[in-house]
């Protein structure tokens, strides 16, 4: 009202247009963000690097080093394919990939396909298959390496730990290290996307994969825009149609909107499998290609990253890896959300962390950790970067190109996957 008296009305006239364009554009929801100022490898998802490698499913990309030595052991990271893997490099102040290669990393990054109703088909052991499996050896043979450190974030970690129980199960030894951020192994609390999961719900998502072959990226962004709807849907709705406000130029909230397609047998069996029935916690419940999945069997040492006002994968559930797995297990709590808590750069204002000093003991309650550990200021990457060089130092020249005889540069970072709508 105080704007409309300011400018004579002006604002419902600009708040109007803008109602239209979004109708016309955007489906009917407010635009969150003016995606005409960014572009994918140009403004965002700049780190240089090549494909090596592609699939069906996965381009891996190599990423030029930016230090003399590397580490012997290649660094694989997997983000979540429910949204594209440049989360992880949105601009060189806040790019944990530039913050890997600056550690000496040998870095790769898995860059998921935005799938079509021709890979529907595609099951959870196929994506663990042609996704990170797929991945840490291609990256192992490219940096002659026996093993490789690997980074699994949100649902990418939740196939990770599937893939290190797998690997132990067979005894293979191709992950020495593992490092999660915010994902999700218990899920009998999975936070407020319970609201979404009643057998209504469910059948819901069910009826319209089996329709299309996918679920949207429309769909699955609207839910996690429903969770957040004051910050994400109602706020953004007053400044555009009743302020007559532009939508603002914001790096987080473009790549929030450049969703991803996820196919129908993959995602129900995520949903049955993980939130309905969790039994990736129960011994021998689920298996890959024959192989039982128990978590317990994972020894290598783990780096897992929570956040405190985490509203998709709550920190407490996180917490129960610590629990669950059989070995050496280092558990950080970062201060934000989902995505502001991961992307936690040096320097970043307002960043903290806790956790315990080393060696010490975990208890079952996570409550009763929280009580007992020490808050620090500033990020936490300088902490899970000292704690990789402590498990994983070798260091050897860094290569002089990228990729290797058998696995020949494919283009350009960031890729083409990346660039599918």
């Amino acid at each position: 009202m105080a704007e409309t008296l300011r400018t004579g009305g002006a604002n419902l006239q600009a708040g109007m247009r803008n109602a239209m364009t979004d109708l016309r554009e955007n489906e009917g929801r407010p635009a969150l963000v003016d995606e005409r100022a960014f572009t994918v490898g140009g403004n965002v998802a700049t780190t240089p690097g090549n494909v090596v490698y592609r699939n069906e499913l996965i381009e891996l990309i190599e990423y030029t080093p930016t230090t003399a030595e590397v580490s012997a052991r290649p660094l694989v990271i997997v983000p979540p394919w429910i949204n594209k893997f440049y989360i992880l490099d949105l601009q060189p102040a806040n790019s944990f990939i530039g913050f890997a290669l600056e550690s000496g990393r040998r870095t790769y990054v898995v860059s998921w396909r935005n799938p079509d109703a021709s890979l529907r088909h595609l099951s959870w052991a196929d994506y663990l298959r042609l996704g990170p499996l797929t991945a840490v050896r291609v990256a192992a043979q490219i940096a002659e390496s026996t093993d490789v450190d690997l980074i699994g974030y949100c649902i990418g970690g939740t196939l990770c730990a599937t893939l290190l129980a797998y690997l132990e199960r067979i005894g293979s030894p191709l992950v020495h290290t593992a490092t999660f951020f915010a994902a999700l192994v218990d899920f009998s609390d999975p936070g407020e996307v319970s609201a979404f999961l009643t057998e209504e719900g469910l059948a819901t998502i069910e009826a319209r994969m089996a329709e299309k072959g996918y679920l949207s990226g429309r769909e699955m962004a609207d839910t996690f825009n429903l969770l957040r709807a004051n910050d994400l849907i109602w706020s953004v709705a007053v400044n555009r149609w009743f302020l007559g406000k532009d939508p603002p130029a914001f790096d987080l909230l473009y790549w929030n909107s450049d969703a991803t397609r996820v196919p129908a047998t993959c995602h129900s069996y995520y949903l049955q499998h993980m939130y309905v029935r969790n039994e990736l916690v129960r011994p021998d419940a689920l298996e890959v290609d024959g192989v039982p999945i128990d978590l317990r069997r994972i020894r290598i040492p783990v780096y897992c990253v929570a956040a405190a006002e985490d509203h998709i994968a709550p920190w407490r559930s996180v917490y129960a890896m610590r629990q669950l797995f059989g070995g050496e297990t280092t558990f950080r709590l970062a201060a934000a959300g989902h995505i502001a808590g991961i992307i936690s750069p040096p320097g970043k204002k307002k960043a903290t962390w806790s956790g315990a000093a080393p060696g010490a003991t975990a208890p079952p309650a996570p409550d009763e950790w929280l009580a007992g550990v020490s808050r620090h200021e500033g990020s936490w990457w300088p902490d899970w970067a000292a704690w990789l060089a402590e498990r994983s130092p070798e260091r050897v020249p860094a290569p002089p190109a990228p990729g290797s005889a058998r696995y020949q540069p494919l283009g350009a970072a960031p890729g083409r996957y990346v660039l599918e709508r």
